[in-house]
């Protein structure tokens, strides 16, 4: 073994560049941090061949120094930290200062800035082993201008792990974009081998926000996206931002982007919260698209935690993991039908309405359903007894609750006087038409034919029936305590001492959801009372799974999961068929509850109920007016 000695500074930073320089995004990153914390509003970048042959920023900041030219070159220097306190509460995107030095020691760096009180420009080099700093006049206008060439040009083994140009842009644009949401108040300019990609301007109103999410994420997510601002005064959090409709789900989790004081972050407990809120309404698989804001006091997150400043953890993660869910949770829920037709432009001139006849002021009549006649008006809404009574019936039955088909009587829609109406509606009655407006036909047993103001809709009765009795169904359950049922043999479960140790402390949380768990020693519980609706199931998996949920996020919401799944499927069966033809008071009453029942845009398994036409659309498809 040699003797101990100290590293060159090249090699030093040459290390430190392994961590913070992966490729030429990396580099773009750092360097529009910098720029965003010296106070600019209009920052340019120019590439050429995706980076690798010259990375160029220009901004209009502050600028910096010529005294502090050289240092900014060094390890470790800043002007953004002085003490230790100032990094428990840090409120700008870089403090590290290791940025420059880093991308210095793999490139060739120049950079030319002058502040808005000196006359003159300086620029500063790095040349030599030693990386001695070179300083001399130059020509430039206020702020500072970052120039990188031929990156890793001295380190050719990290250079070979580069990708094609196409791909390296690609990261370097993913980069621009993120910076360009994070921060409205400043403008972007990106070009590309002399070619501009994106010219984005400064947003400081709402509909010009908007105009920028649509540049970078998309104008179909703008168009299917609900705007989400929730404040909690107590904690000092607040949310706000855009999440995109269930339907609007994707394959990848490719369209997410998640802002923490302005600082776009990757985190276990934004990501498992922003799932647990979509859970009920999307498919197995599919990924959300949002863009959310968080902001809360500097000093309840910590942002030192990784080089590349992606992660942050939360000092009260639990607090943050709830304020997240219920949001999110409440938007998805609250999104009725009425908000989503008042977002579509309706047509002027008076309503069109079909030759045929509209609905008639009849109350609802009988509904045929599978196991049984039931009247859609006047069937009483369920207890919470009852609907424990069916759940427990259904889980004795039928263990694999994902696969068996159960006869459930369904809950039924209540029925809904409807004003008298000629054969067309008049402009008085079309003012008060509610959104789904009135049913005008049955299409071969599976769709529900409408009018509104705004032109035609088409509803899958089954489907949103289906989400009616469903969320009914979750109402009354919650109206009582969770029911237990004592096992004739107590199970036995052998665990680790910290699961065992997590199982002591969330007692209550067991206990208030159906369990009745104990400790028997160091490594093993006993299960003594399980849910009724659960008693059937692989209850030791699901303690395990519940377990392993609280150690990582502090909580779990899979037992509540797999009574919804026996819900949901109790529904699913309890809905109105296909194929079953309704009055036209049975399909009003349908469409009356679809406007006042949560999440009623989705069914269960996460496919549309509804869907609008309006008379723009059907003009154009008939090209009317061309």
């Amino acid at each position: 073994m040699n003797r101990i000695h100290l590293l060159s500074p090249r090699l030093a930073n040459q290390i430190a560049a392994g961590e913070v320089v992966e490729r030429p995004a990396s580099v773009v990153k750092e360097l529009l941090e910098n720029s965003i914390d010296s106070g600019a509003n209009k920052i340019d970048i120019e590439v050429e061949q995706g980076g690798v042959k010259l990375m160029r920023l220009r901004d209009n900041g502050g600028g910096i120094a010529k005294d502090d030219l050289p240092l900014a070159l060094s390890r470790h220097a800043t002007s953004k930290i002085i003490e230790l306190e100032d990094l428990e509460a840090v409120n700008t995107l870089g403090f590290r200062g290791e940025a420059l030095a880093s991308i210095s020691s793999v490139s060739r760096l120049t950079l030319t800035s002058r502040p808005p009180e000196e006359n003159n420009a300086w620029q500063v080099q790095t040349e030599g082993r030693e990386m001695s700093a070179v300083v001399a006049p130059a020509a430039h206008p206020e702020g500072t201008t970052v120039e990188v060439r031929d990156l890793f040009f001295n380190t050719p083994a990290r250079r070979k792990f580069l990708k094609t140009e196409k791909t390296e842009f690609k990261h370097l644009e993913e980069v621009v974009k993120r910076q360009a949401l994070g921060r409205f108040d400043v403008g972007f300019q990106l070009r590309h081998n002399g070619k501009v990609i994106h010219q984005l301007r400064q947003a400081d109103s709402e509909i010009e926000r908007e105009r920028r999410i649509a540049s970078v994420c998309g104008s179909a997510f703008v168009d299917n996206a609900m705007k989400v601002d929730m404040e909690a005064a107590a904690s000092g959090l607040r949310l706000w931002g855009w999440i995109g409709m269930p339907t609007f789900s994707r394959s990848q989790a490719d369209l997410q982007y998640f802002f923490v004081n302005g600082r776009i972050i990757r985190d276990k407990v934004v990501s498992h919260a922003v799932r647990q809120a979509y859970q009920d309404v999307l498919y197995h698989g599919r990924h959300p698209a949002y863009v959310l804001y968080l902001e809360l006091d500097p000093a309840l997150v910590d942002v030192n935690v990784h080089p590349t400043k992606h992660e942050v953890r939360f000092r009260e993660s639990r607090l943050v993991h709830d304020f997240l869910f219920r949001t999110i949770h409440r938007v998805i829920a609250d999104a009725r039908p009425e908000e989503q037709v008042e977002s579509m432009q309706t047509p002027t001139g008076a309503l069109h309405s079909p030759a045929g006849s509209v609905p008639q002021p009849e109350q609802a009549t009988m509904m045929n359903f599978e196991q049984g006649r039931m009247p859609l008006s006047q069937s009483p809404r369920p207890s919470g007894s009852g609907i424990r009574e069916q759940i427990g019936g259904y889980a004795a039955l039928h263990p694999d609750s994902t696969s068996a088909a159960a006869a459930v009587e369904p809950v039924a829609a209540a029925a809904v006087n409807m004003p008298s109406s000629p054969n067309v509606m008049p402009e008085a009655q079309a003012e008060e038409c509610p959104p789904l407006g009135y049913a005008v036909a049955q299409l071969h047993g599976i769709y529900i034919l409408a009018q509104n103001a705004q032109g035609m809709v088409v509803v899958d009765m089954h489907a949103a029936h289906e989400r009616i009795v469903y969320e009914r169904m979750k109402s009354a359950y919650e109206t009582e305590v969770v029911r237990s049922q004592p096992l004739l043999v107590p199970l036995s479960m052998a665990v680790s001492q910290r699961e065992a140790d997590c199982a002591d402390e969330q007692r209550e949380t067991f206990k208030r959801l159906g369990f009745e768990i104990a400790r028997m020693g160091e490594e093993t519980l006993v299960i003594r009372q399980v849910p009724v609706a659960l008693a059937k199931g692989n209850v030791e998996q699901l303690i395990r799974d519940v377990l392993a949920d609280m150690l990582v996020h502090g909580m779990s919401k899979r037992i509540e999961h797999h009574i919804n799944e026996i819900l949901a499927t109790m529904a699913c069966h309890g809905a109105v068929r296909a194929n079953r033809q309704l009055t036209q008071p049975e399909m009003n009453a349908l469409l009356r509850d679809m406007e006042t029942t949560e999440r009623s845009g989705q069914c269960n398994h996460g496919r549309p109920t509804w869907a609008q036409l309006s008379m723009a659309d059907l003009d154009k498809l008939f090209m009317r007016g061309q």
